[in-house]
């Protein structure tokens, strides 16, 4: 993590160790949230425990959303070992502009059951100025970049 990563984290952490009002932070949406980036990254749920240094069965209770909310310390392992922030995992957008998804954009992301990840970047693309405006220029973009990354990855 970068370190601006890192200093994000401390304040989450932070505000986790202080949260009184957990409705934001409830057990359930973090174990979602688990669940999907764990799966966006191909991970079983052991590979994911034994990275984390938690148990298998501890990360799947935490990922159905029962029980109790995990501490801060058990979630910023749980980030570390699936390579995002804490305020990732948690869902708290850190002093970010909100993601706009245009509805082209949302119907491809839909259709191929994008990763959050990929619609993400995707958002932040301008072609020549501007947005695609149709659901085939996304997909065409989309395309080429996957294309392009399978390029750079057979010539290592």
């Amino acid at each position: 993590m970068t370190p601006s990563h890192q200093d994000s984290d401390r304040a989450i952490v932070t505000q986790l160790g202080n949260e009184t009002d957990t409705s934001e932070l409830d057990a359930a949406s973090i174990g979602q949230r688990i669940t999907s980036l764990r799966t966006d990254k191909g991970l079983s749920l052991g590979e994911l425990a034994a990275q984390a240094t938690v148990s298998k069965s501890y990360l799947s209770t935490v990922e159905k959303g029962s029980g109790s909310r995990p501490g801060a310390t058990i979630l910023h392992k749980i980030a570390q070992a699936l390579g995002v922030t804490l305020a990732d995992l948690v869902g708290r957008q850190v002093l970010a502009d909100p993601l706009v998804i245009p509805d082209e954009l949302r119907a491809l992301a839909l259709e191929r059951k994008l990763p959050m990840r990929d619609i993400e970047m995707l958002a932040g693309i301008a072609f020549r100025g501007e947005a695609p405006r149709t659901k085939e220029r996304w997909a065409f973009i989309y395309d080429a970049i996957k294309n392009s990354a399978g390029m750079d990855a057979s010539r290592r």
